[in-house]
């Protein structure tokens, strides 16, 4: 263990707007919008309000294959919320998500326009609309929900947790990065323990589970989300690589990855998406 410098809570915590590294300047204890403005509505009545980081991804990846699957109704307009410059806290998106986080879809399609915010409500909104991704037998729908929630519940020790203290945080501390990384590498261990004796997360057929996890876990192993393949040794869950491998080899979750996108090389940017022909 390291001497690192011993912090004492304070009685009281108090906000200091200077301190959280590369995301202070988005980050606060409070709710709600801190400007006006209406979101842009496209001609679809699928209207979806994101980046294409990985909770993001989700959502367009479902959309995508959705639309591969000939499903017309599923096409969508994608609309770019850049949340490095506060976007999430215009009162339009705060509207549709008071946890102006992304992505935020609104379905203007019914009467009134529903909105659908947290990536995986989104997932299984948009299954059960149109009928796909999502078994119908109580026994494998039952094993569907409970590997997209176990993502939902996951992921925030690795974005939040591994990720910010080993890549984001102005300062690198071993205790921080040591806790999450044991945790990061025992979810990618219970990923491989299923993944040995199934094809999918939960079971044969790709499903939303698959869709919600891959955009996380999946270009961990693969892409080197937070540049940490080596340090988390990943290639030794070959169960994940080969899935994460498979998954992404579907050009729907190409596509899907594209939209929203506004870094990595140029042709793998799609700002905004409102036609399929964006994408071409």
């Amino acid at each position: 263990m390291s001497d690192d410098a011993q912090y004492t809570p304070p009685r009281v915590w108090t906000w200091d707007a200077e301190s959280g590294g590369k995301f202070a300047n988005i980050n606060r204890p409070i709710a709600g919008a801190t400007h006006e403005r209406e979101l842009p509505v496209g001609r679809h009545p699928l209207q979806l309000y994101s980046l294409g980081t990985p909770n993001g991804v989700k959502v367009t990846v479902m959309l995508e294959e959705l639309l591969a699957l000939g499903i017309h109704q599923a096409e969508y307009d994608a609309h770019l919320i850049n949340i490095g410059e506060g976007d999430q806290f215009g009162s339009g998106f705060v509207a549709v998500n008071p946890n102006s986080k992304i992505p935020a879809l609104l379905d203007t399609g019914t009467t009134p326009p529903t909105r659908v915010f947290e990536s995986g409500a989104i997932l299984i909104y948009l299954a059960e609309k149109f009928g796909a991704f999502y078994p119908e037998g109580p026994a494998e729908r039952a094993e569907c929900l409970s590997w997209l929630f176990w993502q939902m519940g996951s992921a925030p020790f690795l974005g939040g947790g591994f990720g910010h203290f080993y890549a984001y945080a102005p300062e690198k501390f071993e205790y921080p990065i040591n806790r999450y990384a044991m945790e990061v590498k025992r979810q990618l261990d219970v990923l491989d323990h299923n993944l040995a004796t199934r094809r999918y997360l939960a079971g044969d057929h790709y499903t939303i589970a698959d869709m919600a996890t891959w955009p996380w876990y999946g270009l961990l192993v693969t892409d080197g989300i937070y540049d940490a393949r080596e340090f988390l040794e990943v290639e030794s869950y070959r169960n994940v690589v080969r899935w994460a491998e498979q998954v992404a080899s579907r050009p729907a979750v190409q596509r899907g990855r594209r939209v929203n996108r506004t870094w990595g090389p140029e042709e793998e940017r799609v700002p905004e998406r409102h036609a399929a022909s964006d994408l071409d």
